[in-house]
């Protein structure tokens, strides 16, 4: 066939079109590939002619050596390459090339402390959990009455309230103004005739805390009762103020106790130490306080105290004993349970004497407290006194029928599972709790002449 190109022609041969493979990637006219001891190298057009002559043809099959010796031109020698080599090689094949890649497998994270629950799904009481969630929710509803109480007028400039985040309550980085608007029936801003913007209580909070410096002054001597109990539990018989005044709202304390102690000589003194510390001292013991509020339930209902707590024996399954004669004997180490008002510092460290005493102060504790519970911070600030360990956490956990554990495991609570009803209702409520449902209850609301209640979800947005 014939074909003109400028003023030359030239003769090529005229060749079926061969079935060409399917095209993987093109690579340029300059690609090389060897074949060395049985691998063919390939070559762009422009270098066919020196492909021809460093073709070993020992190498190749008697049919196709044959044909390479009697080929002439380069054009030739392509069109008789192409129907024996591109049945098991396609042009440009990248076949050769590895392209998997070794993924490594993402670790999952371990669950942090901070984030992990205490409880595990099936064992988890839901009343418990949404107690604490609450708490979280009016984090700065108690903390900003709190600190604005002690304020004169009871007022705050807003420039300064951003700066005290720790202090009243709010997440670090917010604006305080958005949490003052979560509570609009509490709290209040408005412009000074200095032309800064303040904010305080409502109308309304300030007959509220009327009302609950009332109910402190009708509590006082069930307090003072309190502090007693507390004092009689500690391992000197003294604590320091500043620990109970830390811990004044989780017995109902009120924020002026450190001046009414002096009205109380026969029951309290004060002493300051070298460092300035001022401590709270027991002047006189009472025999009649000195009995728990489990020992009182022992009397009333001694099955019941009987089943609240498990001691079992060491090294029980290697004993062989049926199930009756297992309670039997766990029930016989289990009791006598030791009293929170003995000496705990006498046992050894331990002991199961020693186990005994702590789960009992810690019971007695928890019957002090109003809502019958408390968080790990207010347990740490008594580890001293109440002659507490560090494994306080797994302790608790070993009395699932007396304790319950709520929130993460770095920041828990403890709930005495006997002062509940099964709804997670307490049982007998103080004054003090009474005041402060009442309280949340207007925090959550809009306006007083609205039933809408703020959605605690909508609000943390």
């Amino acid at each position: 066939m014939l074909k003109r190109r400028g003023n030359s022609t030239e003769t090529r041969s005229q060749t079926p079109m061969e079935p060409q493979g399917p095209r993987r990637r093109d690579l340029g006219s300059k690609v090389d590939k060897e074949w060395l001891g049985g691998k063919l190298l390939v070559a762009g057009k422009s270098k066919l002619r020196s492909l021809h002559k460093t073709l070993t043809f020992s190498s190749l099959p008697a049919t196709l050596s044959s044909q390479f010796r009697n080929l002439d031109t380069a054009s030739s020698l392509q069109n008789s390459i192409k129907p024996y080599f591109l049945s098991f090689c396609s042009s440009f094949s990248t076949s050769f090339i590895s392209t998997k890649t070794n993924k490594k497998k993402k670790r999952k994270k371990k669950a942090s402390p901070r984030t992990k629950l205490v409880q595990q799904e099936s064992s988890r009481f839901q009343h418990f959990e949404e107690i604490v969630q609450r708490d979280a929710f009016f984090r700065f509803l108690i903390r900003s009455k709190e600190f604005l109480s002690k304020q004169p007028e009871h007022v705050l400039r807003l420039d300064d309230a951003g700066k005290l985040h720790r202090e009243l309550g709010f997440p670090r980085g917010r604006k305080v103004v958005r949490s003052i608007e979560r509570h609009p029936l509490i709290f209040q801003t408005y412009r000074h005739t200095d032309g800064k913007m303040w904010f305080g209580f409502t109308d309304l909070m300030e007959d509220l805390l009327e009302e609950e410096k009332c109910i402190m002054d009708q509590m006082k001597e069930d307090r003072v009762i309190k502090v007693r109990k507390l004092l009689m539990m500690s391992a000197k018989k003294r604590i320091p103020l500043s620990k109970i005044y830390h811990c004044r709202l989780l017995f109902g304390i009120p924020e002026d106790f450190r001046d009414r102690v002096s009205k109380y000589p026969d029951y309290f003194r004060i002493v300051v130490e070298n460092d300035g510390k001022r401590i709270l001292e027991l002047v006189n013991w009472d025999p009649a306080l000195a009995v728990s509020a489990l020992e009182r339930d022992f009397i009333v209902d001694e099955d019941r105290v009987k089943k609240a707590f498990k001691f079992p024996l060491s090294h029980g399954k290697s004993l062989d004993l049926d199930e009756d004669d297992t309670r039997k004997l766990n029930l016989l180490n289990t009791l006598p349970l030791v009293s929170p008002y003995s000496d705990g510092s006498e046992l050894k460290l331990w002991s199961l004497e020693a186990e005994k005493y702590r789960v009992g102060v810690l019971h007695e504790f928890l019957s002090l407290t109003l809502e019958k519970r408390a968080s790990i911070h207010h347990i740490v600030e008594f580890k001293e006194e109440f002659n507490l360990t560090k494994h306080t956490y797994q302790m608790l956990q070993k009395q699932p029928r007396a304790f319950y554990l709520a929130g993460t495991e770095m920041n828990w609570t403890v709930f005495l599972r006997d002062a509940y009803r099964q709804d997670g209702v307490l049982i007998e409520k103080d004054p003090q709790v009474l005041f402060n449902e009442k309280l949340y209850h207007y925090a959550q609301m809009k306006g007083m002449g609205s039933c809408d209640i703020i959605d605690k979800e909508e609000s943390e947005l």
